[in-house]
């Protein structure tokens, strides 16, 4: 008996030191004859003292799983939250009646994740509730990866029963500024020879070299020499020594070119959100189908996608797939059912990158050098010194490509309609006097607001949509 007692004191003492260490974690109910009680709220692990005005016989719980409950004297009891629920104690009187019937709540332990939150995250203005058995978290946290954090945290507590209100707070929209630049250069030189003896009435005849051998037959009869169609350059020359004539012919080539591609892209998101530009067209290509010959259209020209995330203020990540392509029309073929269909030039790439408002990343780049020579040439006779370029035929060819592609991100607000200049603005129609007794293809532009001053903007010098 004395040590039923004892027992009864120490769980006590143990409820009532919780109470005065954590008022916020322990509370007392006190539980009225004939009347309905209030909900009694336990946090997860933690006890609080239920008291009643008269004394009872039987006490039950309707799941111990959730909750469990010791007497600490006839009008005492004392209840331990074990998992998150809901349940019903049932407080019975000596002569068998009702007391009370008490909803026992336990909920997640939200008092000690409120202060880990505030140690994790501090600043932030997120609010921390409890519903049913899980915890919702609402407020506004500065960026997605605060958020992640705190939901990260939130499943410690409460794993798979975490419902997220919260907002994102700051600028979430990304404009994406994307450069393509190409140089692509070309050198190619090719030196052919012919050399050609003719006899009498041009019976007797004989004809060397690597060069354009119907050019030196016309040369050799008398007639102009027709140079080949990729030569730009010739030099031919006969003699006629009696009744035999000699002839030689020399055929040149030097080509330059340059090709210079440069594109800009820009295209705003918002964080998270996919968004796509394409600026060209969609050629049609013939297939094979059940049905005969279908079109399928491949599109082409200046693409760009990309998957903006501001991770956390001024840092953005980026999943971007850029490209630029144009019809190719030196390579071509021609399918079975006589449809000529042209290749495409396409450079292209598609990574993931992380920088900050502003910054510049070259996502990609190429640096490529061709070489090659030919030299063709008649055995024996095209090693002869001097005398052998007459029968030999040499050719030279280099390309240089230089590309690269540098992308810049900037956190963008949205603004007034009328601080935005389109390219439009600068130019407007002519007047019919204006276009036939002077000549002018437009008229005079605007002399106020944001227009006037992007068309202030001489067109020798650089001009276009810029927005910084």
């Amino acid at each position: 008996m004395k040590l039923r007692v004892l027992f009864r004191a120490l769980l006590l003492g143990t409820a009532l030191s919780v109470g005065a260490a954590a008022p916020s974690y322990a509370q007392a109910l006190r539980v009225l004859s004939s009347a309905t009680a209030e909900t009694l709220a336990v946090s997860m692990n933690r006890a609080v003292v239920v008291e009643t005005d008269v004394p009872f016989a039987e006490l039950s719980i309707a799941n111990p799983g959730i909750a469990d409950i010791t007497t600490l004297s006839d009008r005492t009891i004392y209840v331990l939250g074990k998992t998150p629920g809901r349940t019903t104690m049932t407080i019975l009187g000596a002569d068998g009646n009702l007391i009370s019937n008490v909803e026992v709540q336990v909920t997640p332990d939200i008092a000690e994740f409120k202060e880990r939150l505030q140690q994790i995250l501090p600043g932030e203005r997120i609010e921390v509730r409890t519903a049913n058995d899980g915890i919702v978290l609402s407020g506004t946290v500065s960026s997605i990866a605060r958020l992640d954090r705190a939901l990260e945290l939130a499943q410690r507590y409460a794993p798979d029963r975490v419902s997220n209100l919260m907002s994102v707070g700051g600028t979430q929209q990304v404009m994406l500024k994307v450069r393509f630049a190409e140089m692509q250069r070309s050198v190619s030189k090719n030196l052919g020879a012919s050399f050609g003896i003719s006899g009498p009435g041009n019976v007797a005849s004989l004809r060397l070299g690597t060069g354009n051998v119907n050019a030196m037959n016309s040369l050799l009869a008398g007639s102009p020499a027709t140079l080949s169609g990729d030569s730009f350059g010739g030099i031919g020359a006969t003699v006629t020594m009696g009744d035999i004539t000699l002839g030689a012919m020399l055929e040149a080539l030097e080509a330059k070119g340059m090709v210079r591609t440069l594109a800009e892209p820009n295209l705003t998101a918002l964080s998270g959100q996919e968004a796509k530009f394409l600026a060209g067209g969609e050629y049609p290509i013939p297939v094979s189908s059940s049905n005969g010959i279908a079109i399928e259209y491949k599109p082409f020209g200046v693409e760009l996608a990309f998957v903006p995330r501001v991770v956390d203020g001024d840092i953005i990540n980026l999943e971007i797939r850029a490209a630029v392509s144009a019809i190719d029309t030196t390579q071509t073929m021609v399918n079975n059912s006589g449809f000529s269909i042209n290749a495409f030039k396409r450079r292209d790439t598609q990574t993931t990158v992380e920088m900050r408002d502003g910054e510049s990343f070259a996502i990609a780049g190429l640096l490529q050098d061709d070489f090659n020579d030919l030299n063709n040439q008649i055995p024996w006779l095209g090693d002869v010194p001097i005398l052998g370029l007459l029968f030999r035929s040499a050719s030279f060819e280099r390309r240089q490509s230089e590309l690269v592609i540098i992308v810049t991100p900037h956190l963008v607000t949205p603004t007034r309609g009328e601080a935005l200049a389109l390219p439009t603005d600068r130019v407007h129609p002519p007047t019919e006097n204006q276009l036939f007794l002077f000549g002018k293809t437009s008229s005079q532009t605007p002399n106020t607001g944001a227009a006037a001053e992007v068309a202030r903007q001489d067109f020798s010098g650089s001009y276009g949509y810029v927005m910084e």
